[in-house]
C-alpha cells in the first residue's frame, strides 16, 4: 500500500505531463504485448514446420513439401511451396529464388508491423518529460520571484523537486520500450532468417539432386 500510495503522490505532483507520458508507456505495453504474442505464435509455428519439413528438404522432396504446406499455416512452409510452384514453371534458380523471397518480404512487414512505433514511443516519452520538466522549472523561478525572501530557498527547492518527477517517469516510460523494441526486433530478425536459411537449403538440396541425376545419365 505504501508503494501505491507513494506512486500516485509521483504521478500527482508531477503535474499535468505526467498524464500523456503515462498514456504512451500503456500503449507501448499493449502493442509490446500484442506482439511478442504474435512472433511468439509465429516463431513457434515455423519451428514445428521446420521439424517437419526437415526430411524433405535434405532429399529435395518436393511432393513432401508440397503436401506439408496445403496443411499448415506456417509461413516458411507457404515460403517453400511458392519455391516449389515457381520450379514447375521455370527451372532457374533465381526465378525460385525471387519467389520465396517475395513470400519473406511479405511477412517481414507482418511480422514488423507496430513494432517501430515502440522506439517512437520511447523517444516521445522522453522528450515530453524533459518538456514538462522545463516547463516547470519555468514556473518554479516565476514563482520565487515574486516569493518572500526566507521562503525562496524552499520553495525553489520544492518546485524543482517535483519539476524533476516529470523527466524521471518519461525515462521511467522510455528505458522499458526500448528494451523491449530490441528484443521484438532480435525475434522478428531470427523469424526472417530462420526462412531465409530454409529456403536455400531447399535450393542447394535440389542442385545436389540435379547434379546427381546428370551423373547417372552420364554414366
Amino acid at each position: 500500500m505504501d508503494f501505491f500510495h507513494g506512486m500516485v503522490r509521483f504521478l500527482q505532483e508531477g503535474g499535468v505531463f505526467m498524464y500523456p507520458i503515462a498514456f504512451i508507456l500503456v500503449l507501448g505495453v499493449v502493442i509490446a504485448l500484442e506482439r511478442w504474442w504474435f512472433l511468439s505464435s509465429v516463431y513457434g509455428v515455423n519451428k514445428r514446420a521446420l521439424a517437419q519439413v526437415q526430411t524433405a528438404l535434405v532429399q529435395a522432396d518436393i511432393a513432401r513439401i508440397t503436401e506439408l504446406a496445403a496443411n499448415s499455416t506456417a509461413p516458411l512452409l507457404a515460403m517453400l511451396a511458392s519455391g516449389v510452384n515457381r520450379l514447375r514453371s521455370s527451372q532457374r534458380r533465381e526465378d525460385m529464388e525471387y519467389a520465396m523471397e517475395e513470400v519473406v518480404l511479405e511477412y517481414s512487414l507482418r511480422l514488423q508491423k507496430r513494432t517501430p512505433f515502440l522506439a517512437t514511443l520511447a523517444n516521445v516519452a522522453t522528450l515530453l518529460g524533459l518538456l514538462g520538466t522545463i516547463m516547470g522549472l519555468i514556473a518554479a523561478f516565476s514563482a520565487v520571484a515574486t516569493a518572500d525572501p526566507s521562503e525562496k530557498a524552499s520553495l525553489l527547492s520544492s518546485s524543482i523537486s517535483v519539476a524533476m518527477n516529470t523527466t524521471a517517469f518519461g525515462l521511467i516510460a522510455a528505458i522499458p520500450l526500448v528494451f523491449v523494441h530490441s528484443l521484438l526486433q532480435g525475434k522478428t530478425a531470427s523469424v526472417i532468417d530462420t526462412m531465409e536459411m530454409v529456403g536455400i537449403k531447399l535450393m542447394n538440396s535440389l542442385a545436389k539432386k540435379a547434379e546427381g541425376g546428370a551423373d547417372v545419365k552420364k554414366a
